[in-house]
């Protein structure tokens, strides 16, 4: 119903955790590590809203504490949140509220992501063609970030892009976090960087001030899928370890690992392969964490309920169908929680 195809969730387990340079997350000095991602979409149908309760309740009886979500939906989508530029359907704002509710009852706190870079539920895009629908000349999506009436239609919804966007949100509560997204970095580390160049600016958009911490996602068996497993791996450490440095070395900030895992849809998929690549990255984490280092967590894609069938993509992780990987996701909450 009104919250459908809008809200996807990814869980962090996070731990409380000493400062990083100047940097603190959540007002508390916290190491964010491991999570999970759910597709939660019928927050507001009462008839499937249990399966947001059920899912953040075996979130948190897994040790996880942080869950970003996605607060958008725009345009012509089914039960869209922001219909038309600064027209909006209520009852998916409640939708929205009855998340942020659950949330807080099982000790999760939220991220909330507020606009996406693909096209999916709207996106950048979708603020180009409203602009080009009333009549302005734009050329293409990444119009988003410099078109005037683009901004101001964003602005309008949110307030002011990167600097002034974050500055704006800071401004009405400082407790709230803004996330930068990953995006191409300096030209000495596009070696790093997959085939495709695409995404922000790594270094540039995280070096402004009212950012709170970095994140990069990572699916090599889409990313590089034309090569083998080892040349995967490589690529995963490379990749993992780069942004660390770059993060410690050049922002001076935390970086959280947003979106992982291993699809069950790849080829030569298994249960061990997934919970092996899940343990890989969580050791990247642990050992960035556990030496004072940036890397304060990570959100593998993603957590459901049972029973939420139409929204599996391959990615899914479901606590009582999948025990290994449950038993993974776990001992890295205990593992996390003992740094404190």
């Amino acid at each position: 119903m009104g919250f459908q195809n809008l809200v996807c969730m990814i869980f962090i387990i996070t731990l409380v955790i000493s400062q990083y340079e100047n940097c603190m997350i959540i007002g508390r000095h916290h190491h964010l590590h491991k999570n999970s991602t759910t597709k939660i979409l019928h927050a507001s149908d009462p008839f499937t809203s249990s399966k947001v309760t059920t899912t953040f309740q075996e979130a948190s009886q897994h040790g996880l504490n942080v869950a970003r979500t996605w607060a958008f939906n725009d345009g012509g989508y089914n039960n869209a949140l922001q219909i038309s530029p600064g027209s909006y359907n209520e009852n998916v704002f409640k939708g929205l509220d009855f998340i942020i509710s659950e949330a807080g009852k099982n000790g999760i706190r939220l991220i909330l992501s507020l606009v996406n870079n693909w096209n999916d539920y709207g996106g950048k895009s979708q603020y180009v063609q409203w602009a080009r629908e009333r009549g302005q000349y734009v050329n293409n999506d990444d119009d988003f970030f410099t078109h005037p009436i683009v901004k101001e239609y964003y602005k309008n919804h949110v307030k002011d892009w990167v600097r002034e966007k974050a500055a704006y949100v800071k401004s009405i509560d400082s407790n709230h976090l803004l996330e930068g997204f990953y995006g191409d970095s300096m030209l000495e580390k596009k070696q790093f960087n997959f085939g495709n160049q695409v995404g922000t600016d790594f270094i540039s958009n995280n070096q402004v001030p009212e950012i709170d911490f970095a994140t990069i996602h990572l699916y090599p068996d889409q990313w590089v899928s034309n090569s083998g497993e080892t040349a995967q791996d490589d690529f995963v450490s490379k990749w993992v370890q780069a942004h660390i440095q770059d993060s410690n070395d050049v922002l001076g900030k935390p970086i959280l690992l947003t979106e992982f895992k291993k699809s069950s849809r790849s080829s030569g998929y298994n249960v061990d392969k997934r919970d092996s690549y899940l343990g890989k990255l969580y050791n990247f984490i642990f050992n960035s964490a556990s030496n004072g280092g940036p890397c304060a967590g990570g959100l593998f894609w993603q957590l459901m309920a049972q029973e939420m069938n139409g929204l599996h993509d391959g990615y899914e992780v479901i606590f009582d169908e999948n025990p290994s990987t449950a038993n993974v996701i776990t001992q890295q909450s205990k593992k996390m929680s003992n740094l404190e």
